[in-house]
């Protein structure tokens, strides 16, 4: 049944853009709130506003019950959870199934499968999905990652199978290193995810991080190709594009039928992302993960294919059937996406809240920004830094990085600091130019310009 009132169980950028994409399909929307967030931009332009409780996520945004509660009393037939926060909780997905109402993304039978990492590793396995070499499952004990790692040979990466964002994950070159931090990954994941339960992986030095987007109804996947996402400061994004400046037409085929192939094995059912580590040396890609909701970066993806992702997974949780397919997508030019936060990068990117005084934002052919901000708005302290997501768009690479640089150029905002001047450099830097990097490429890149950021940051930024 067609979804027409719609409950947005996130905050921040991802909630104003559920909100507008839900308004062109004609659907009334309720945006929950936090205490701080009283004053956002998501509840004043929602038809609906209802506030959830203070300001600490675990009482807010994490309280099932209290997001529940809201969606009956609204009478809301749908929940769309964004990305964090409830976003790839099975139980949270099946508690909104069980009350009568859709939930925007997989089932959650899917999510407990697809998130559990180990669980995911071996749906690719038995799909003819090529995965990293490490561990089958789970691992035992510490002699079992030890035996596993002498064969496979080091550097290994110990990963949490419910980790996410970073967390969870350490990297070993010897044994006596696995013995110490195959704990510490451990403990780290038990307290974020309340798993603490272990896989190792082989780590492929230099490697590209590259996801293919997918869309299925549960019956049907298509792909809308393959997101470039290798610049990573701590294993957290800051820039993707796409399509990926490091594939050719036959691996790209490749990549993405095997990520339409997965999901069709799970018998998916809205957007997901399905991510793979690429061998620049060898040609060859590995299944890592797959992300069970929307991401930050799918910009980028609807910018070269023309499709609104957000308002696909909404029809196809009302119960509707793709509305496109595989031979309706093709590549149209190229985009980037760069994370605009609040922090300031000439100072280990240092979380900087404060009052949103006046504003400039970029324009142009090409130059699309999705955000959350106004004059006058107060950024809250107790969530993620992210402000906005500065997205551009040319037939070429090469004119989508020197619309980049224009846009970013243009970027003026008052009483805060921002990532945006280090966008700048990146996009001034040859390597990033000629696309020759990989994910350990930027960590120490940065360590050699955080002056020239601090320099910047007075130009673009007050």
């Amino acid at each position: 049944m067609p979804i027409s009132k719609l409950l947005i169980a996130n905050r921040g950028e991802i909630a104003v853009r559920i909100i507008r994409a839900a308004r062109e399909l004609g659907i009334e929307t309720v945006q929950v709130h936090s205490t701080a967030d009283k004053d956002s931009l998501a509840v004043e332009i929602a038809d609906e506003a209802v506030e959830i409780g203070p300001p600490a996520a675990a009482k807010s945004y994490l309280n099932v019950e209290a997001i529940l509660d809201a969606a009956r009393k609204t009478r809301a037939d749908a929940i769309h959870p964004g990305y964090g926060f409830l976003a790839e909780n099975a139980d949270f997905a099946d508690a909104v199934e069980a009350a009568g109402m859709a939930f925007v993304g997989p089932r959650g039978d899917t999510i407990r499968r697809m998130g559990d990492k180990a669980a995911a590793r071996q749906a690719a396995q038995e799909a003819g999905v090529p995965t990293v070499p490490g561990s089958d499952g789970l691992l035992a004990d510490a002699g079992d990652a030890r035996q596993l790692a002498d064969k496979i040979g080091y550097p290994v990466m110990i990963k949490a199978t419910a980790g996410g964002g970073g967390r969870g994950i350490r990297i070993a070159c010897n044994g006596d290193e696995l013995d110490k931090l195959a704990p510490q990954a451990a403990s780290e994941a038990s307290a974020a995810f309340g798993d603490g339960g272990l896989y190792l992986e082989k780590v492929i030095e230099r490697a590209r991080h590259i996801e293919v987007q997918i869309l299925g109804d549960g019956e049907n996947v298509i792909h809308c190709f393959e997101r470039e996402c290798s610049l990573q400061r701590r294993r957290q994004k800051v820039w993707e594009e796409a399509p990926s400046p490091a594939l050719n037409p036959e691996t790209r085929e490749a990549l993405c039928a095997s990520a339409v192939r997965l999901a069709k094995s799970v018998g998916y059912r809205g957007a997901g992302t399905i991510e793979y580590l690429f061998d620049d040396a060898s040609g060859e890609f590995y299944f890592i993960e797959m992300n069970t909701r929307i991401q930050v970066e799918h910009p980028v993806t609807e910018e070269i294919t023309g499709t609104d992702l957000v308002a696909e997974m909404i029809r196809i949780a009302g119960g509707a059937a793709l509305s496109v397919s595989q031979a309706d997508l093709a590549i149209n030019g190229h985009a980037i996406e760069v994370r605009i936060n609040a922090e300031d990068p000439a100072n280990n990117f240092m979380p900087f809240p404060g009052l949103v005084g006046d504003f400039r934002f970029p324009g142009g052919p090409g130059v699309r920004f999705d955000h959350m901000l106004y004059p006058g708005y107060q950024i809250p302290p107790f969530y993620d830094s992210l402000l906005g997501k500065l997205i551009v768009r040319g037939a070429t690479r090469e004119q989508a990085i020197k619309r980049l640089k224009s846009a970013v150029s243009e970027f003026r905002i008052d009483g805060l600091k921002t990532t945006a001047p280090l966008f700048l450099a990146l996009a001034e830097d040859e390597h990033v130019q000629s696309g020759a990097f990989h994910t350990g490429w930027l960590e120490p890149w940065l360590e050699n310009n955080s002056a020239g950021l601090a320099q910047n940051q007075g130009g673009i930024a007050a």
